[in-house]
């Protein structure tokens, strides 16, 4: 597409978790299917500068991107959809806009005028938005708006968006997002709120053209024509979204209901290729037609909430689509196993993955469940802290280092088999101080990690403090746990793995983050391989 970048911007009424971000990267999928380049972005309205500091209970995942920004979980969707990488642009919060804006302030930029938030806080908001379109590479820019129209924090990104929208003419479009609840006592859909969600937009200034309807029953006849009428919106451009099986259902479902073709006329494209989606519909034929299914077990002490998890989870249905196989996930929380009840919790799993996260809580019981997998040779594979807490686990029983730890669990330990990095023993502040981004990893010939990759050289991105202890290096090499990746520049581990386990990797990074529908990682299609054991069955299949 020639000409200036288009803005699309997507805002939520009526109640939050209508899954505004699903819907940005499911328009964002058909447009790219379509041959045009897109990326889409995300405003979140809260004072934090970023979601590096708030608790999985308060907000779901911490996303980072390869240049290190902690970022919203949605932007894991934008990439697992899209399979192109986002960036620090691409994840902007109220925080941030205030910190950057009094930070002029102190230097003086603003010549001594008085500092509003018409117009130098919607200023910086328009900056931010219009970043990523002024690279000049992409034909569209979506832009998801957090929490819900008429809250009090979002007031300044939807005069943001008034603003361009009567700067940009047809080049902006707005998309409102709302829900039609049932009532089932009447057996009814009811369009109220989404009108009053649209006279709240209408009362900041800002006319939605496109109305997406999230509903749980199919919209009876003549109600598009209805919600059409008093929202001031086409009528084609109500569209309907019904709750779906899978988030993955939802680009098809979207195209079915023409929103790509109503966004694209209404921005003045009238000419565009169809779409080509059958790599993605190859995905969905796998996902929901598997030829096996597996049992593994997620250990971490967030289970009850399953965002905290999301890529985890995503990466593990990326891999079984991969394997034709139905990954179903046990959530094990890790506070409640002990030594007692660990093969209770655990017996007839076919794989075991510990999961990352930071703090005391539930580390016995994420060790104890390594312990199991060690001994029982189930496939296993640890993320971040569950990397560390392997190599707790096998210092304290392979090697004998009864009080083996990390500094973080118990600065007091004899064996502190994880420490801290040193560049890091020196920072105060939490916020965005980590060892964040992609770093290089060189993988070590013959090891199982250079088979599951392929290859000597690969990149992944990390979200930590503490690391392997090089001190204990040799003796736990000697004993059976090997050091099979290590960052080139600083020596640090970053993949361990035993000897004589059929499957058995742990690893710093979160390959989590790089999983997409179209590349699934290779690390999970491996783990949910080897948890089926398809290698030894297809070959007895073969020979019978």
């Amino acid at each position: 597409m020639t000409g200036s970048t288009k803005y699309i911007f997507v805002t939520g009424g009526v109640t939050s978790s209508l899954g505004k971000g699903i819907i940005s990267a499911s328009l964002a999928k058909l447009l790219q299917a379509r041959g045009f380049t897109v990326t889409i972005q995300k405003l979140d309205p809260y004072i934090n500068v970023d979601p590096g500091t708030l608790n999985p209970y308060e907000h779901g995942e911490c996303f980072v991107t390869e240049d290190g920004a902690e970022t919203d979980l949605d932007l894991g969707h934008y990439e697992r959809f899209l399979d192109v990488p986002t960036s620090k642009a691409n994840n902007v919060t109220t925080g941030r806009i205030y910190q950057n804006v009094i930070s002029k302030e102190r230097r003086g930029e603003y010549l001594g005028k008085t500092v509003q938030v018409i117009p130098h806080i919607t200023d910086e908001i328009k900056a931010h938005i219009q970043a990523l379109g002024r690279k000049g590479i992409y034909d569209f820019v979506i832009t998801e708006v957090g929490g819900t129209v008429g809250d009090i924090e979002s007031l300044p990104y939807i005069e943001a968006i008034r603003q361009l929208k009567w700067a940009k003419g047809k080049d902006c479009l707005t998309i409102h997002l709302t829900l039609l609840p049932y009532l089932g006592t009447t057996g009814e859909l009811k369009t109220k709120p989404t009108q009053h969600s649209v006279k709240e937009l209408l009362s900041l200034g800002v006319q939605p053209d496109v109305l997406v309807c999230r509903t749980e029953h199919p919209m009876q006849k003549g109600m598009k024509e209805k919600i059409a009428l008093f929202c001031n919106v086409d009528a084609e451009a109500v569209i309907e979204s019904r709750d779906a099986e899978t988030i993955y259902d939802v680009p098809l479902m979207m195209q079915q209901e023409r929103l790509d073709e109503v966004v694209l006329r209404k921005l003045g494209v009238t000419t565009f290729p169809d779409a080509d989606l059958d790599a993605w519909k190859d995905f969905l034929r796998r996902y929901k037609e598997p030829k096996g299914e597996v049992h593994i077990g997620l250990v971490g002490k967030y289970v009850e909430l399953k965002d905290a998890y999301k890529s985890i989870k995503e990466a593990l249905e990326h891999a079984g689509a991969a394997n034709e196989l139905k990954v179903h996930i046990k959530w094990v929380h890790s506070e409640k196993l002990t030594a007692k009840n660990v093969t209770k919790h655990l017996s007839g799993l076919s794989g075991i993955l510990v999961a990352p996260g930071f703090g005391h809580r539930g580390i016995e019981g994420k060790i104890e469940a390594i312990k199991y997998a060690r001994e029982n040779k189930v496939p296993f594979l640890g993320i971040c802290l569950g990397m560390q807490c392997a190599v707790i686990e096998f210092g304290r029983n392979v090697l004998g280092y009864t009080d083996a730890n990390s500094t973080e669990m118990n600065a007091d330990t004899t064996h502190p088999v994880i420490a801290m990095m040193e560049e890091q023993k020196a920072i105060a502040d939490k916020g965005g101080t980590m060892r964040l981004g992609a770093y290089a990893c060189k993988l070590e010939e013959g090891s199982m990690a250079r088979a599951v990759y392929g290859k000597r050289d690969i990149s992944e991105r990390h979200r930590h403090r503490y690391e392997f202890n090089n001190a204990y290096l040799k003796s736990y090499e000697k004993a059976g746990m090997v050091a099979s990746g290590i960052n080139p520049q600083g020596k640090l581990v970053e993949i361990v793995e035993i000897k004589g386990h059929p499957w058995f990797i742990g690893v710093q990074f979160h390959p989590e983050y790089r999983s997409t529908v179209a590349k699934p990682h290779p690390l999970f299609i491996a783990f949910v391989k080897a948890a089926m054991g398809l290698g030894v069955r297809e070959t007895a299949r073969a020979e019978a």
